[in-house]
């Protein structure tokens, strides 16, 4: 028997070492099942059928858009003068008339208030001897430049004046309607019909005479023939509405009714008004221009701004002179 020339004793198997027990203990909270959701019974219907999903509401229409006001315009004097043959009757006169603003002109009579509200539509220049220099912008654009005609002008421009003036044997629709030959705007009867109501009735009138219509305009009062006439200009859709002391004939009831008048349209044209009722030009306009001529010299501005500045601390002691009733 061959003896091996090496022994190998097994392999004595080593002491277990424990672990060092760290100075801190970990505590790990136990796993928390995930809350599961309840799945809801399925309504049945009778018999043991399963009920339809219920169908989702349709979605809501968007809610209308309120109508976008009309762009108003504005009117501009430049450096304005006119003559009446050799004598001259405003000199350099400028004066910004706002869109949306009603702006009042005010000043004793004969410095050139009415003149000037007359060159801003260019009735001026129908006087044979009259003559002007100067620019009227509307919205930029010079109504006197050689390539607009004067009815562009007029059409534009409209002229409310002291004095009513329908045609007495028109009836009161075609007075209304009148404005449109003279322009020459074509509307069909339908249409017309239609601009009649509404233009009575931005007038503040339709309601005093839809049930005769087609008597004469003549035979209304004068407050309601005054209003007749401011729906004739307002049936051409003018973008500025000229006033020429338009309640000085007027009585006070029909005077508050013209003034509420005026205050509803500045939502829709640009009003300049001459008046010499310095209550009036208080209660109507946001803005006021004061004329003043000296002995034998044209008229100027001596003061513009916001009307109630300008009853209340004016900058000149002219226009507080004026105002406060020491003169004119």
């Amino acid at each position: 028997m061959s003896v091996p020339d090496r022994v190998v004793e097994p392999t004595q198997p080593l002491p277990a070492v424990p672990a060092p027990t760290p100075s801190w203990t970990a505590t790990v909270a136990p796993a928390m099942a995930e809350p599961v959701s309840p799945v809801p019974p399925t309504p049945l219907r009778a018999g043991g059928h399963p009920a339809p999903a219920p169908i989702a509401p349709a979605p809501m229409a968007p809610a209308p858009m309120a109508p976008a006001m009309p762009k108003l315009s504005g009117l501009e004097a430049r450096a304005i003068s006119a003559w009446f043959g050799e004598r001259k009757v405003l000199d350099r006169v400028s004066l910004d008339m706002p869109p949306g603003v009603i702006t009042s002109l005010i000043g004793p009579s004969g410095c050139g208030k009415s003149t000037f509200l007359r060159i801003l539509n260019r009735m001026h220049e129908l006087v044979p001897s009259a003559s002007l220099a100067g620019e009227v912008l509307l919205d930029g654009d010079d109504i006197y430049d050689r390539r607009h005609k004067l009815v562009d002008a007029r059409k534009k421009i409209g002229m409310v004046f002291q004095k009513p003036n329908p045609f007495p044997a028109m009836s009161i629709y075609d007075n209304v309607v009148a404005g449109l030959s003279l322009t020459g705007v074509k509307v069909d009867r339908d249409h017309r019909d239609q601009l009649v109501e509404t233009s009575l009735a931005r007038a503040g009138l339709w309601n005093e005479v839809k049930d005769r219509l087609r008597q004469p305009g003549g035979g209304l009062s004068g407050g309601q023939q005054q209003r007749l006439c401011i729906a004739r200009s307002l049936a051409v859709k003018p973008a500025i509405l000229l006033m020429d002391e338009p309640c000085s004939a007027l009585d006070p009831t029909s005077t508050r009714v013209i003034e509420e008048t005026m205050l509803e349209l500045r939502n829709e044209v640009t009003i300049v008004i001459v008046t010499h009722n310095m209550q009036q030009a208080q209660r109507v306009s946001q803005q006021c221009a004061f004329f003043l001529a000296a002995q034998g010299q044209p008229g100027v501005i001596v003061e513009h701004g916001d009307t109630d500045a300008m009853f209340s601390t004016p900058q000149d002691s002219r226009t507080h002179d004026y105002v406060t009733g020491r003169f004119g």
